[in-house]
C-alpha cells in the first residue's frame, strides 16, 4: 500500500499541529509522513519510568525536533499503583490538553492503526457492545477547542514499519507490548496481529462500512449545546438514548459498562458511576458531571422554568450556566 496523507491533508493544512509521540512504529512513521506530506508538528512525549529504553525514546524525540526546526514538550509520568493502563492515559490526555490550551494548538494527531482499531473491536465484542461502540476509533473527533485526527486508520502496522524500514527512518520496539497482563496485549497476540495478516484488506474494508452504518444510525439525534463537560443532545428517536450517552460518554473519556447501559435504558434520570448525571427532559437528553449541590432558591427556578432535570442543575450552578440555558 502507498502510504501518505492525503485523506487527512486538507484537515491539516494551516492548522497548528501536536503529535502525541512515543518513539514507537506508529507514531514514527507518522511523524516521517508528516515532513514528506511538508506539514510541521511538534511532539508530545510521556516517560512512564518503567524501562530503560524510555530514556532512549525521549532523546530521540529531543534530536527529531532539533533535525526539523519543531519543538518537543515531555512530561514524567507518577508512579501508578493499580490500573495503569486507564491511568496513564488520563495522566497522557490531560497532558495533551493542558500542552493545547497553553499553546493554541489546533489539532492532536495520534498515530492510532488498523491493528488497534481490530483490538478495540474485538475486546468491546467480548464485552458485549453495539455497533457504536464497537467501533472506538474516528478519523476524526470533534472538542471543544480542538481537533484529535487519526490519519493511520487505515493502514496496518506491518504497513508502517516496512515504510519505516525501506526509508531506513529509525523507531524503537516497546517490550512492554508483549506483557500479555494487559488486555490489549493479550488480544492483540492471539488474535488481531493474525487476523489483520490474513485478512487486512477485508478488515478494511469492514471498518469503512461500518462508519458508514454509524454516520446513517447518527441521524436519529444531534448535539445540539456542549460546554466542557456537559452536553445536551436532541433525541429524534427516543429509543437511541442509550447509544447517544454512550457515544457523548465516550468522546468526554468514560466508557459504560454493560450493566450501565441496562440502568440508562431503564431510567430516564440517573447518576452513573457516581460521577456522571443523565437526565431527560421532553425530547432533551443532558449529560454532565454529577455535583450533588444546594441551590438557591432563585436558581432553582430559573432551572426548573428552563425544564432542565434535576440531576444536571449542580453543574449548572457551579458553572454559573443560568444564563446559557435559558
Amino acid at each position: 500500500m502507498n502510504l501518505s496523507l492525503s485523506a487527512a491533508y486538507p484537515h491539516l493544512v494551516d492548522k497548528k499541529l501536536l503529535l502525541a509521540f512515543s518513539g514507537g512504529v506508529d507514531s514514527s512513521a507518522l511523524f516521517f509522513l508528516l515532513q514528506e506530506a511538508g506539514l510541521r508538528a511538534d511532539l508530545a512525549i510521556v516517560d512512564y519510568g518503567l524501562r530503560e529504553q524510555s530514556k532512549d525514546e525521549v532523546a530521540y524525540a529531543k534530536d527529531l525536533t532539533k533535525e526539523y526546526n519543531c519543538i518537543c514538550h515531555i512530561a514524567k509520568a507518577p508512579h501508578f499503583d493499580s490500573n495503569f493502563e486507564a491511568n496513564a492515559r488520563t495522566f497522557r490526555y490531560e497532558f495533551f490538553e493542558n500542552l493545547i490550551e497553553e499553546h493554541k494548538y489546533d489539532v492532536l494527531l495520534t498515530a492510532h492503526q488498523l491493528n488497534d482499531q481490530l483490538e478495540w473491536f474485538l475486546m468491546r465484542l467480548t464485552k458485549g457492545a453495539g455497533v457504536c461502540e464497537l467501533i472506538g476509533l474516528e478519523f476524526f473527533t470533534q472538542k471543544e477547542n480542538y481537533q484529535i485526527i487519526r490519519p493511520l486508520l487505515e493502514f496496518s502496522k506491518k504497513d508502517l514499519q516496512d515504510y519505516l524500514n525501506i526509508h531506513k527512518y529509525r523507531y524503537f520496539i516497546d517490550e512492554s507490548n508483549i506483557d500479555e497482563s494487559y488486555e490489549r496485549n493479550y488480544f492483540r497476540k492471539y488474535y488481531s496481529d493474525s487476523l489483520i495478516d490474513k485478512y487486512k484488506d477485508g478488515i478494511r474494508r469492514s471498518f469503512k462500512y461500518i462508519r458508514d452504518d454509524i454516520s446513517v444510525l447518527k441521524y436519529g439525534f444531534e448535539e445540539v449545546f456542549a460546554y466542557k463537560d456537559l452536553r445536551v443532545i436532541k433525541l429524534h428517536d427516543i429509543r437511541l438514548k442509550v447509544k447517544a450517552v454512550d457515544l457523548a460518554l465516550k468522546e468526554l473519556g468514560y466508557l459504560l459498562s454493560s450493566a450501565q447501559r441496562e440502568e440508562i435504558e431503564k431510567n430516564d434520570n440517573l447518576v452513573i458511576g457516581g460521577l456522571w448525571a443523565i437526565g431527560l427532559s421532553g425530547s432533551r437528553l443532558y449529560i454532565a458531571p454529577y455535583h450533588k449541590t444546594v441551590l438557591p432558591k432563585e436558581f432553582k427556578e430559573i432551572y426548573r422554568l428552563a425544564n432542565i432535570p434535576p440531576l444536571i442543575r449542580g453543574y449548572l450552578y457551579m458553572e454559573n450556566l443560568d444564563k446559557i440555558v435559558e
